[in-house]
C-alpha cells in the first residue's frame, strides 16, 4: 500500500515561531483595541501584533487556521454570518476591520466604533497582491512595523523556496480538500494557494477555471485525468472522508498514490491571507525536503 506523508512545521519553523510569538505577546500590551468578523483579518491582525479584543467562531478558527495563536482573552463574537454585536459593543473596540464579505455589517458596527473595510478576496483580482496590500494598510493604520517585516520576510522565503524547488522533479501540484470520500475542492491559479505555488516556481496541475479561491465540488474520479501531478491534501475534511477515500479501490489505483506521491499538510484556513500563504509553502518545503531525503 502507498504512504500518505504528513508533515510538522516544527523542522523549518521553531526558532521563527518562538521569535514572532513574543513580538506579538509584547505588542498585544498596548495599541488600540481591535475587533474583526472576518478571519482573513483576523490572522493578519495576530500575526503583526494587533491588540485584538474581538472576533468570530474562535474555537473553530483555532482548529482550521491553527496559527497564529488566539489570545484566550479575546472575546468570541459567534458566527461570522451573524455575529453578536451586543457582545462586540461590551469588547469596547477603538476599531473595526471588515471585508467585502461582511460589509452587510458595516453600518451596525459603526455605532458601536469606526469601521475600515480590507477586502482580500475579489474575483479578478489577485488574493496575495490583496492581502499584502491590507497587511500593509493595517501596519500603518496601527503603527505596526511588523507588517512590513510579514509581507518582506514572506517574499523572500518564496525566493528561497523557489531555488528550493527549482531542484524537485518537476511535476505540478494539485491542492485540494475533500469535501467528502468522493467529492473535492481544488484550488486554481487565482486561489491564494496557486498563487503560492506560482511565486515558488510550482505548476498547479489545474488548469480549469475556479472562483478566486477554489471550484467546489469535483467529482473524485478526475483526479485520474491528472495522473503525473502530486496530489497534496489540505486540512481539513470531514471527519470520515479521508478514511473512507483512502481504503478505496479507486484511491489506491492512482498513480501518484502507488508512487507516493501524495502530501496531507496541516490543516489551513482556504481563505486566508499572508499567514495562511506561508503556512502552506512552509508546508510544502518541509514535505519535499522529507520525501527527497527519505
Amino acid at each position: 500500500m502507498s504512504r500518505v506523508h504528513r508533515f510538522s512545521r516544527r523542522a523549518i519553523l521553531s526558532a521563527a515561531a518562538a521569535s514572532a510569538a513574543a513580538r506579538v505577546l509584547r505588542a498585544q500590551d498596548a495599541g488600540p483595541r481591535i475587533a474583526t468578523l472576518d478571519w482573513a483579518l483576523l490572522e493578519t491582525l495576530l500575526a503583526i501584533g494587533a491588540n485584538v479584543v474581538a472576533a468570530t467562531e474562535l474555537r473553530q478558527f483555532r482548529q482550521v487556521a491553527v496559527k497564529p495563536d488566539v489570545p484566550q482573552g479575546v472575546a468570541d463574537l459567534g458566527l461570522r454570518g451573524t455575529p453578536n454585536f451586543e457582545a462586540l459593543r461590551l469588547a469596547r473596540p477603538d476599531l473595526i476591520f471588515n471585508s467585502n464579505f461582511y460589509a452587510w455589517a458595516d453600518p451596525l458596527m459603526n455605532r458601536i466604533a469606526p469601521v475600515e473595510s480590507h477586502p482580500i478576496y475579489k474575483p479578478g483580482e489577485s488574493p496575495y497582491i490583496l492581502a499584502e496590500q491590507a497587511t500593509l494598510a493595517i501596519g500603518e493604520r496601527l503603527r505596526l512595523p511588523a507588517a512590513r517585516r510579514l509581507v518582506e520576510d514572506l517574499a523572500d522565503r518564496l525566493d528561497r523556496y523557489k531555488n528550493l524547488f527549482a531542484k524537485g522533479d518537476g511535476r505540478p501540484l494539485l491542492p485540494i480538500n475533500l469535501g467528502d470520500a468522493r467529492h473535492y475542492r481544488v484550488f486554481g491559479s487565482d486561489s491564494l494557494f496557486g498563487e503560492v505555488l506560482k511565486r515558488m516556481g510550482l505548476a498547479n496541475a489545474w488548469a480549469g477555471a475556479t472562483s478566486y479561491s477554489a471550484m467546489a465540488p469535483m467529482g473524485i474520479e478526475t483526479l485520474a485525468s491528472m495522473p503525473e501531478a502530486w496530489i497534496v491534501l489540505i486540512p481539513p475534511h470531514p471527519e470520515d472522508a479521508f478514511a473512507a477515500l483512502t481504503e478505496s479501490v479507486f484511491w489506491k489505483a492512482l498513480p501518484a498514490v502507488r508512487e507516493n506521491r501524495v502530501l496531507t499538510v496541516g490543516s489551513i484556513n482556504p481563505y486566508g491571507a499572508l499567514p495562511a500563504a506561508s503556512r502552506f509553502a512552509d508546508f510544502l518545503a518541509e514535505g519535499f525536503s522529507y520525501v527527497r531525503s527519505g
